[in-house]
């Protein structure tokens, strides 16, 4: 059995709580799933994250994307002694995310070294159908 990326055991509760009063919080990101080697999210496509056009806003993708990134990133460190802060994002988008839906996000890890990281973040639908793929780089920096 593959062995778990993350620093130590976290609960979804715990790290859903460090999103509270952010941007996260703000936009609805809930974190749904931590696996043995992946971070899930949720965000609801709604008057926050959609555009005049009522299809989810590129930006609001790479919030979701980032701050997945981000927080999973900072899951594999030990966070007394180090933080991961973002340093390059990219993102395609696929297809768009329809007001009313919820999307989804799954963050893997490509490279966990001493002084970067870099995450996959994947962005679905409610259908399963692939939204947006982006690639996070981190930054690891002492504190």
């Amino acid at each position: 059995m593959a062995e778990s990326i993350w620093f130590k055991n976290y609960s979804i509760e715990d790290v859903n709580a460090r999103g509270a009063k952010t941007l996260v919080e703000h936009l609805k990101i809930q974190i749904t799933d931590i696996g043995i080697s992946t971070l899930s999210a949720s965000m609801p496509v709604d008057h926050t994250t959609v555009q005049p056009a009522r299809i989810l806003h590129g930006g609001a993708s790479c919030v979701l994307a980032e701050s997945l990134g981000s927080i999973a990133a900072n899951m594999v460190i030990d966070t007394s002694k180090f933080i991961a802060v973002g340093q390059s994002i990219s993102a395609n988008h696929l297809r768009p995310g329809l007001e009313g839906e919820k999307v989804t996000g799954v963050a893997r890890a490509l490279h966990l070294g001493r002084r970067s990281q870099i995450w996959d973040i994947d962005l679905f639908n409610e259908k399963e159908k692939m939204i947006c793929s982006s690639r996070l780089t981190m930054a690891i920096i002492e504190k």
